[in-house]
């Protein structure tokens, strides 16, 4: 039994990701100043969600979802919270309330996803050599 559903964690990472990527990219010259962050900062956060989202798809797409992919998907999810804070540290002095608001909330909602994604991926079969 996979635990909590493994592909449901992966697909929901992955659109929210791909939110992310929608509202930086595409709307990083309002976002940006709301935040109170470079708008080059918010537009690269947005592609790198892309990038993200991209393998979390293909992970969950998989009949038994590969154990090494889904742990290096939450190795990923935990540097992007470590990331998170450390723009925090570094704009904090700029950044409006709702951007550390913003900032601290997507990180610990990222750090969730990486402690429930390594949780499922400990509940995945081992790869087995073929032959």
């Amino acid at each position: 039994m996979l635990s909590p559903n493994i592909k449901t964690i992966l697909i929901l990472d992955a659109v929210t990701c791909a939110a992310m990527f929608l509202l930086c990219v595409f709307a990083a010259a309002t976002v940006a100043p709301l935040l109170g962050l470079p708008a080059g900062v918010v537009t690269a956060a947005g592609w790198i969600c892309l990038a993200a989202a991209l393998p979390m798809v293909g992970v969950a797409a998989q009949r038994v979802p590969s154990r090494g992919l889904t742990n290096l998907i939450a190795v990923g999810n935990l540097c992007w919270a470590v990331a998170s804070f450390a723009v925090l540290a570094i704009f904090a002095q700029q950044m409006s309330w709702l951007g550390i608001a913003a900032t601290v909330v997507q990180a610990l909602v990222v750090l969730e996803f990486a402690l429930i994604e390594a949780k499922g991926a400990a509940t995945l079969p081992r790869a087995t050599a073929a032959g």
